[in-house]
């Protein structure tokens, strides 16, 4: 009762409600990303009483955003400019430079790379065995919205170069249809439908093997065409029910919707030749077959993004970017977006895939409002006995850095911090440098996932291996090397926590690093080093804070 009358009461007012499909009411389509955000996360934590951390510093909001928009930790000089600014649109002038920078494109690359083909491991850049990620980076790069990056791997056009590397996320899966079924499936509509291969799911009624097998019929006409991409005229998906007798399953999207298709048969003698002459023809010519008359896959992504049918595509994107930026997803499990795991936040939710639709999924709009956010920029320290739960936001989550990320940033801060050009161009040309020759580097780490933890192999590996420690504490052009040129040990402690931490020292750890230096004069490079190595190392390096 009492929410029908405050729904009553919202609509007279006119300030800006729709009806919800969760029931509740979701805020005007024309308001800013990060004020409806703050909007629905401050009522949520109202609603439980719960008071959230107070807003991060500046210097631990520079070093998440620098992480998080172009994978890297900020230089001594960003750091310096950043704290001594006193414009009130400091972070916003910010957050727009580094969704500028090309290290915004090739960061979002190696993300979007995780998830598209978690199974296959990490891209190296200039890695010709991962053409997708050449894909990805030249589609961020040009901001590329997310329905046409969908709509060019699903139906990807070999013969254009500017799809070049889209194919591969079908090609490296083609001889295996369950498997695309179960990928695709995921990385797009945030569902995880591999348990109805066997049998009706025991927890969600909406995933039955029909809905398997349906969704197996979008691609049962792929094939491998002479090393190219072809898509038959005909073609069928039949299986055996965990009870019951052989069937043709019906072409069936994620929403329960059967479809009409032609070729929903055996084909005849005579079409299978004729199926196999233009086949044959791109073969010989050593080029795509011509496409089918009708193509399964473009039903699917036609049937995907039509607007009344659009909320798996639009929501699943929604909640991995938040989830990236965030640490958590609205809907946890990434890959369980339905209806018996409903959201935290479900109008929220809700608002999010709207509003990234009707933007044309504008992504690099839709990242800007999420950083922009008092969520977003909220202390990661929680200073009360009882710690929240994640899925409500009060406090920032610590989130474990990627190996590109990684590897990335250890470059970074064990450089020089002189040798760092303050022109912004300059100084992008230096990052680029430091990311090319850090991809040896990230293959010796673990791409975190959820609920990551440090493991025993990370640990021995920075214990024992002397060729990473020599390529970040010896030779020219490193930190320990500017450290050791610095008579005054106070400044030499200053200098190291401002370059690897990214923050101004405390009186505590200068005293303390001043009192090693101090003692151990008499080997003081090898000091400076073991200061170095120590900071490097440190739980506060590894994680976004």
């Amino acid at each position: 009762m009492l929410r029908t009358f405050v729904g009553c009461v919202l609509l007279i007012l006119n300030v800006g409600f729709v009806r919800a499909q969760t029931g509740g009411y979701l805020l005007a389509a024309d308001r800013a990303i990060e004020q409806v955000i703050d909007h629905y996360i401050d009522a949520k934590l109202k609603s439980d009483g719960v008071t959230p951390s107070p807003q991060a510093d500046d210097a631990a909001i520079l070093r998440r955003l620098t992480l998080d928009l172009n994978g890297r930790v900020p230089t001594v000089g960003e750091v310096e400019a950043y704290l001594k600014s006193t414009e009130p649109d400091k972070k916003t002038k910010l957050v727009d430079r580094l969704l500028a920078s090309s290290a915004f494109a090739r960061h979002g690359a190696q993300a979007f790379y995780g998830f598209l083909q978690y199974s296959e491991g990490r891209p190296k850049r200039g890695d010709k065995g991962n053409p997708l990620y050449d894909y990805l980076l030249t589609s961020l790069s040009e901001n590329r919205a997310w329905d046409r990056m969908f709509r060019e791997i699903m139906i990807p056009d070999e013969a254009d170069p500017k799809m070049k590397g889209s194919v591969d996320f079908l090609k490296s899966r083609v001889k295996d249809l369950n498997r695309l079924t179960i990928d695709a499936s995921n990385a797009f509509f945030g569902v995880n439908v591999s348990c109805a291969q066997c049998h009706d799911h025991p927890h969600v009624q909406q995933w039955t093997q029909d809905q398997f097998y349906g969704m197996k019929a979008f691609f049962v006409r792929t094939v491998d065409s002479g090393g190219f991409l072809g898509e038959k005229d005909f073609g069928i998906v039949k299986y055996i029910p965990n009870k019951g007798t052989e069937k043709v399953a019906p072409v069936l999207f994620l929403n329960g919707k059967a479809l009409d298709a032609p070729g929903m048969k055996e084909p005849t003698a005579a079409e299978k030749k004729q199926e196999q002459v233009r086949l044959d023809q791109g073969k010989k010519a050593k080029a795509p077959p011509a496409p089918p008359k009708f193509s399964l896959r473009s039903k699917l992504v036609e049937t995907a993004l039509a607007k009344d049918q659009r909320e798996f595509f639009a929501r699943n994107i929604a909640n991995r970017l938040w989830h990236r930026f965030h640490g958590r997803g609205l809907v946890m499990p990434l890959d369980q977006l339905h209806s018996e795991n409903p959201a935290s936040h479900p109008d929220l939710l809700e608002w999010l895939a709207r509003d990234l639709a009707d933007h044309g999924y504008d992504m690099k709009r839709f990242v800007r409002g999420l950083v922009l956010t008092n969520t977003y920029a909220r202390s990661s320290r929680w200073e009360a006995e009882k710690h929240p739960a994640d899925n409500i936001y009060a406090v920032a989550i610590l989130r474990p850095l990627a190996p590109m990320q990684f590897a990335t940033s250890l470059k970074l801060a064990a450089s020089d911090p002189t040798s760092m050009p303050a022109d912004v161009k300059k100084l992008e040309e230096r990052i680029d440098a430091l990311e090319k020759s850090a991809g040896g580097l990230a293959n010796l780490f673990a791409q975190p996932t959820d609920n990551f933890q440090i493991g025993v192999a990370e640990a021995m590996l920075f214990a024992n291996n002397d060729a990473m420690q020599k390529s970040l504490l010896e030779g020219g052009g490193t930190l320990v090397d500017r450290m050791k040129q610095e008579p005054d040990l106070a400044k030499r402690a200053d200098l190291a926590i401002r370059t690897v931490l990214s923050r101004m020292p405390r009186p505590d750890e200068l005293q303390t690093i001043v009192g090693y230096l101090h003692r151990r004069q008499d080997r003081s490079a090898e000091a400076s080093q073991q200061v170095v190595w120590a900071l490097l190392t440190s739980a506060e390096f590894r994680f976004n804070h």
